[in-house]
């Protein structure tokens, strides 16, 4: 999901079309790292600061390319629901 203005633009997708394709394969292929080996640090990922986390992607001509997210916070109910469960499944119940 990427960053929407209020008027519809989605900046950081506009910069990625703006690349070349190497170049978002590259940033790509770092962002699927971060997304399925989570949790990742450097050189690829690092916390910013005030739940910002960036990916950094070394690109041609000595350029580096960050991409900023940030993670939401599982809802309470899903937290409350997963601990029932554990709690079950540990006294044998599921």
């Amino acid at each position: 999901m990427f960053y929407r203005t209020d008027a519809g633009g989605e900046p950081v997708r506009e910069w990625l079309r703006g690349l070349s394709p190497q170049g978002r394969r590259r940033i790509g292929q770092d962002i699927k790292t971060v997304e399925f080996g989570w949790p990742i640090g450097m050189p690829v990922c690092r916390l910013l600061g005030g739940g910002i986390h960036e990916v950094r992607t070394s690109l041609a001509q000595n350029r580096i390319a960050r991409v900023l997210f940030y993670i939401d916070k599982t809802p309470d109910e899903d937290l409350k629901l997963a601990r029932s469960n554990k709690s079950k499944h540990e006294r044998g119940l599921q």
